[in-house]
Parts: structure tokens; sequence; C-alpha cells
């Protein structure tokens, strides 16, 4: 199906739209804006991008541009396409456009803020300032403040690297029970390491494995913070995510929130989700509505929540500071985010709040692995009514962008997940794993 869309075509905004979205990156996220944008005011987006991957090859909504990923270098790309464009808007007698400046990269988000002085006034930056991203990116200062908000995240023990060179340094100790979840508190002070076996996240089965983890992260000179954080028992169904736009006034007025089916589970991938049912689930956005307006946050968040079978509670566990990789579900759920924020840092109109709830499937799997995939037989049932129905969506199958290559890639990238599953998440480890999914009586509160 093609997601629901706004009121307005994109024939009727597309004579004057008055802005021109540009994105740094070349994910699957990234052609999903793109999607968006084009859905709702029909413009193309230039992608500033570091390859041309299949996500946003042979697009004919998409304009790239190549750049190095040398933070300089992305900026340098940037004013020269800044330039270009105003010098051809000038030569054209157009009026003058705004530049709206997105990304879906944690470090790229973080290195365009810290030079928003050289980009700012020809791109508009919808980011919150420097110092909240780094503090609020780091899953560290993230758990201090939901603990500040009463808001429940998982037991945690925080790994300090800084100190690694000196004589005698130990990682703390860690009081609960293997296995256990190792990850970095913050995902761009992680972005430049190398090591053997470097992962997104760990999963660790014993102490040894763990110090063996710890040696490694030292001996490749990481001076950041490492999480090791209880395992919450339960597989991928038992995840939530949330995403929300604050505005420029610091009111949160767009929030999507979906229940997770199945997540990626290649090394560069782990956790980002695969396919969710778009679901309205108040507790989990009122939590990330209060966080949001408690620390003056402006811009798009993305949280990771997970409900714990052994209390019923809902656990957060990250912010980030973005969108997110799989931001096409809000504009399948019925609300487009890219008219909130255009409306917001374009027209400088005050909207009122919006939820989006229309129920719909979002994957980027083939439906007949998802099937297989989904053991919980109420929940797999509800997922094949809803493919009957065709209530489903997957970001890449845009009918207004389908020409023979792109279709092939999208049919390409569909048989490769069933590779991927099968050499990184076989069956018998799903059914291992759902079989801690055992509920309490408690059910989905969001309480200290």
């Amino acid at each position: 199906m093609t997601a629901p869309v706004s009121a307005t075509t994109p024939g009727a905004a597309a004579a004057a739209p008055g802005f021109h979205p540009v994105i740094v990156g070349s994910d699957i996220g990234v052609y999903a804006l793109a999607r968006s944008f084009h859905e709702r005011y029909g413009v193309r987006t230039t992608v500033v991008a570091f390859a041309e991957p299949g996500p946003i090859a042979h697009s004919g909504i998409i304009d790239t541009v190549l750049s190095g990923s040398d933070p300089d270098d992305i900026v340098a790309t940037l004013e020269r396409f800044a330039a270009q464009r105003q010098a051809a808007a000038g030569a054209q007698g157009n009026g003058q456009e705004r530049l709206v400046l997105l990304t879906n990269m944690d470090w790229v988000v973080r290195d365009l803020v810290e030079r928003r002085s050289r980009l700012e006034p020809a791109y508009v930056l919808p980011f919150a300032d420097a110092p909240l991203i780094d503090r609020i990116s780091d899953k560290a200062e993230f758990a201090a403040v939901c603990a500040e908000l009463g808001i429940p995240t998982p037991g945690t023990v925080i790994q300090d690297f800084a100190a690694a060179d000196a004589p005698g340094w130990e990682p703390a100790p860690v009081g609960f029970d293997f296995p256990v979840i190792a990850k970095p508190a913050s995902s761009a002070d992680y972005h430049g390491v190398t090591f053997p076996g470097k992962k997104k996240i760990f999963e660790i089965a014993t102490p040894g494995e763990l110090d063996r983890l710890m040696i490694s992260l030292r001996d490749a000179g990481f001076r950041g913070r490492f999480l090791v954080q209880e395992m919450i028992p339960g597989d991928d169904t038992q995840m939530r995510s949330v995403t929300a736009y604050a505005d420029t006034s610091g009111r949160v007025t767009l929030r999507c929130s979906a229940r997770v089916l199945l997540e990626e589970r290649t090394p560069a991938a782990r956790g980002n989700p695969s396919a969710m049912i778009v679901e309205r689930i108040d507790p989990i956005l009122d939590a990330a509505q209060r966080i949001l307006e408690h620390t003056g946050w402006r811009g798009f968040a993305n949280f990771d929540v997970k409900l714990d079978p052994r209390d019923g509670v809902y656990k957060f566990f990250e912010q980030n500071p973005r969108i997110g990789r799989n931001n096409y579900y809000l504009t399948a759920g019925g609300q487009n985010p890219t008219e909130v924020l255009v409306d917001d840092v374009v027209h400088g109109v005050r909207r009122e709040p919006v939820t989006a709830e229309t129920e719909v499937l979002y994957a980027v799997v083939p439906h007949a692995l998802l099937r297989r995939y989904v053991l919980d037989p109420d929940l797999n049932r509800r997922v094949r009514e809803l493919m009957r129905s065709g209530r489903t969506v997957h970001p890449l199958k845009y009918s207004a962008d389908a020409s023979p290559r792109r279709r092939a890639y999208v049919l390409s990238a569909l048989v490769n997940h069933v590779r991927k599953y099968r050499t990184y998440y076989p069956l018998e480890e799903l059914r291992r794993v759902h079989a801690t999914n055992t509920p309490t009586a408690a059910t989905g509160e969001v309480r200290a």
C-alpha cells in the first residue's frame, strides 16, 4: 500500500514550497525522509552522501552530491551546494528559499551542530544545541535524566575508560547475573574506534567474555564510557519504538509509537527494527514527551523501550538525537513528519500536537520470513491480518519512484534479508529467546 499522506497533494504544494531539503547520509532512513518530502510537497531532496548505495541509487526523487566523510569535508560540501543553489536561484529570478538540513547519523548530528555557525544562515538546522545533544546521547546521562523523572531503565554499570592508561586500571565490577548487554554510552565516541569483533551491541555470556571485551576496548584506544546492562528477557516483540518532534518553542507537536516485531541482527545494524506495527502506546508516548520537555529538547528524537516480562514495566534504553532509520512508520501511521518540521522551521506555524495511530505493518523484510519469525500466536494472527488487508508498507517501495533498477534493488535486498537472518538469528535461537517472554500480572506501565 502507499501510506497515507496529508490533505495537501504533492502537485498542489510543488509550485512554491519555499524550502529545499538536504540530508546527509545514504541509508533507508534517508530515502524514507526524501519519500515523505516528495509525498507531501512534491519536491526532490538533495542527499549529501559518502557513496551511492542501493537505498538512494537510481532514484527519481533524489539528487546525490558526493562528499568525503571527514566533518570538514561534509561542511565544505554543504557550503558549496548552498552557494550554487543560491546562485542558480538568483539567475532564475526565484525568491529566497530555506535549505532544511537533516541527517540520520549520531556523529554527523554532533558535527553539524558543532559547526552551526558556519552553516547558518544558509541552512536551517532543526537540532538541539551541542551540550544537550552530548548529554542526552550519552546513555549514562540519559539514564540519569530518566531517574530524575522516575522513568524506569535497565540496571546499569558504567565502565569509564578515561583513566584506562593508568597503571592498575580495572573496570568496575558487575553485580547482576550474566548474560548481560554491553554497549557504548555515546555512539559518537565509539564511531572511530576499530578492533576485531567490533559490534554496535554486545551480548556477553560470561564474566571472562566481558573482561576480554574491556581489554579490547582499552587496547583500541577507546576512552569514553561503556555500559554494562542487565539483559531484560524476551524476544524482539517485547521492544517498542517511539519517535517525537519538539518544535522551536519546546512543545512536543508530533508523537508516534510502534510495537517491534523483528530487529536487525547483523553486527553493524544490530538493534534497528526491521518490522513494526504502528500502535498508540500512551504510557511510553507520555514518558518520552516528559523527557523532551524536561530537557528543553528541539527537533526529532527516537527512543528504544522494552517491556520487561518479569514485572510488566516499560523500561527506556536510550534517546537518539535524530528521527531514526525507520522514520517512515510515522508517515505510514498517518502523520508525515516533514509537514510538522516545515511548518515549524520554515513557516513558523505553531501546530496543535498530533499522534500517529493508524495501524499499519511496516517491514523491510519479506512477509514470509516475518510470518515465520513472529512466534506469539495472537501477534502472528494480527500480522497476517494486516498483510491480508493490504495495510503494509515498505519504505523503498514507492510507486512514484519505481524504475526497474530500483525494483531490482528492493527485491535483492529482501532476498538478502533471508540469508542474514539464517546466518545471524536462526529460528532455533529465536525460539530459545522467545521462551523468556513469560508475562506477569502487571501490564505495560511506566513506573519506578
